[in-house]
């Protein structure tokens, strides 16, 4: 009689073990956007990693819609587990493309991003709708040797354009950092768009001036957003401003 108890208790335990025993959250993969860099998501990334999430911030080349999205391909495809693809800005339409072909990706989160249908470029959406003015807050443009030219936005006009709600000085940081992105990689038009197969979330704020609220807003509503979360006076870069908000829309689409 006692061995059948202890046998039952040794049973019930390893069931209850089993049971409360957690799965392996998934991996988010962060990619930024034009004029921006990998540190643009260090808000969201000091929460996610609280919260026992797996971040890759990856360092988006900025060449070509084909070549970027190529690159985040190949992280991807390097991360064993469930992902969860993130993009930013112009990111938006690499993680668009970089996610078809892997299983793995599970969702996909834009963060004031471009997700275009097939045919549409970053430089098409931006223009559909008005409110934007990228284009008087750029520099003079930086010719290539290679054929074509970078983009900066003006480092004078970067604070209001780019990060108005961010303190002046760390905005002075972002534009003396800032990444450029070649003319071409804006007028690139997009494939097939993962967003038609995957779930997505959109999160962005109604002080864009990169990309008018209006387009964010058909884009979300085109994609089928699961929940679309807009923050009142957020600038283009809402990962810095609001890193809460972020990460939080994130985890959801990570369940």
């Amino acid at each position: 009689m006692f061995k059948f108890a202890a046998a039952v208790a040794l049973a019930g335990a390893l069931f209850s073990g089993a049971a409360v025993a957690q799965p392996a959250k998934p991996t988010v993969v962060l990619v930024h956007g034009a004029f921006a860099d990998s540190s643009s998501w260090n808000g969201v990334v000091e929460i996610l990693r609280k919260d026992g999430f797996p971040v890759v911030a990856a360092a988006n080349p900025l060449r070509s819609v084909a070549n970027d999205a190529a690159y985040v391909s190949d992280v991807v495809g390097s991360i064993a587990g469930p992902v969860v693809l993130v993009g930013h800005s112009y990111g938006g339409q690499v993680i668009s493309t970089a996610a078809n072909g892997h299983d793995n990706v599970k969702s996909l989160v834009y963060v004031a991003a471009f997700a275009p249908d097939a045919g549409e470029s970053v430089a098409d959406l931006a223009g559909k709708f008005p409110g934007g003015t990228l284009s008087g807050a750029l520099a003079a443009p930086v010719k290539l040797s290679s054929g074509g030219v970078d983009l900066y936005i003006d480092q004078a006009k970067f604070h209001d354009q780019f990060a108005s709600d961010v303190p002046a000085e760390q905005a002075a940081l972002m534009a003396a950092g800032q990444r450029p992105v070649t003319e071409a990689a804006l007028t690139d038009k997009s494939g097939a768009p993962a967003w038609k197969k995957l779930p997505s979330w959109f999160v962005y704020g109604t002080g864009d001036k990169n990309i008018p609220a209006a387009a964010l807003g058909f884009m979300a509503e085109r994609a089928g957003s699961k929940r679309t979360v807009v923050v009142d006076g957020a600038s283009h870069v809402v990962m810095v401003s609001h890193p809460d908000k972020v990460a939080e829309l994130i985890e959801e689409a990570a369940k």
